[in-house]
């Protein structure tokens, strides 16, 4: 049994933001597919923080409804009954849940998230959708990683949009 691969996929501007200054997202929910229907054939599960998992549900709540879902949290108590929390040791949490059967896990996000699992080497591949825009200001994509991570660019796609997709694996330390 091979081990399932934990995928970064998310949007970001092009000057690295994966949200605005006030939290705002509305520049990367578009109405094109991008490739989005393949990847999620190919996870089972998504993994989230508290906030992205709370925008989720009270933005659209029956998103993702044939996934599990997996939220770290040290705060959260009130989740649906198809997801779980963790809150304990996540290295050891989500070993155990790469060693699982099934298939791969969509990293969904925030950034608090995706900084931990790529801290903790956790992450295998990274989906980065950079989207024709400036915000100027936001949230950035990556901050606080405490070491370099080499990468190696595994494919690219473009759009009409303007829209570009960077596909990489994470070479593991």
């Amino acid at each position: 049994m091979s081990k399932r691969k934990i995928i970064l996929n998310l949007c970001t501007s092009l000057d690295s933001f994966i949200e605005g200054e006030n939290g705002e997202i509305d520049w990367c929910l578009t109405d094109q597919d991008y490739s989005m229907t393949a990847f999620l054939n190919r996870i089972d599960t998504i993994f989230f923080g508290r906030k992205s998992y709370e925008q989720l549900v009270q933005e659209m709540p029956n998103a993702f409804s044939d996934k599990k879902k997996v939220v770290f949290s040290k705060t959260l108590k009130n989740i649906d009954a198809h997801s779980r929390i963790i809150s304990g040791n996540i290295e050891n949490e989500v070993r155990d849940l790469i060693n699982a059967p099934g298939k791969d896990i969509w990293l969904f996000g925030g950034a608090n998230l995706t900084t931990t699992m790529l801290n903790l080497n956790l992450v295998d591949e990274l989906m980065i959708s950079v989207h024709p825009l400036l915000l100027g200001k936001g949230k950035p994509l990556f901050s606080a990683i405490e070491r370099r991570k080499k990468l190696r660019l595994t494919d690219t796609k473009t759009f009409s949009t303007g829209l570009v997709q960077l596909y990489y694996t994470v070479e593991k330390e």
